[in-house]
């Protein structure tokens, strides 16, 4: 890399920085969901997080609506605000393929291939940070983790241990 590698490299990460923390402040779509067809609970034991994902599918089961409650880290929030803004307007199957895509980016970066699942991920890239951390991989997976137990219909809790 030469130096203008280096200083954009450095400008993306102070940007996605940004995004992360402007998720953690102010969440999107933070809330109990009113008529929720699907919802899971989430909890991350080791730092504490927990939370509620709710959606409401409509009859061509597209995601009408989205929001989460619950208390966690920044990390957390963030990833959970991100994925609601995201997965609104998306069918049940794209949103089990952003599931999918984000554990894999974010668990197995060394192996991980973009495929075209016809859903833009770019938001998704500020979470790639914490792949350096394993315990905040749990953190960012966590809402992820909800959505994929709320879309196969599982009724038990999930956790990220």
């Amino acid at each position: 890399m030469n130096a203008v590698d280096f200083r954009n490299h450095d400008e993306m990460r102070d940007l996605y920085r940004e995004l992360i923390l402007d998720h953690a402040r102010n969440p999107r779509h933070f809330g109990k969901l009113d008529d929720p067809t699907h919802s899971a609970e989430g909890i991350n034991p080791l730092c504490g997080d927990k939370l509620t994902l709710y959606a409401r599918l409509d009859a061509d089961q597209h995601i009408e609506a989205a929001s989460f409650e619950g208390s966690g880290c920044a990390i957390s929030v963030a990833s959970a605000s991100l994925m609601t803004d995201m997965i609104i307007g998306l069918s049940l199957q794209q949103a089990i393929a952003c599931f999918a895509a984000v554990i894999q980016r974010l668990l197995n970066p060394d192996t991980y291939q973009e495929q075209d699942i016809g859903v833009n991920l770019d938001k998704i890239k500020a979470l790639d940070g914490v792949r350096d951390y394993p315990s905040r991989v749990k953190c960012a997976t966590l809402a992820w983790h909800a959505l994929n137990s709320a879309m196969q219909g599982q009724s038990t809790a999930v956790s990220t241990e």
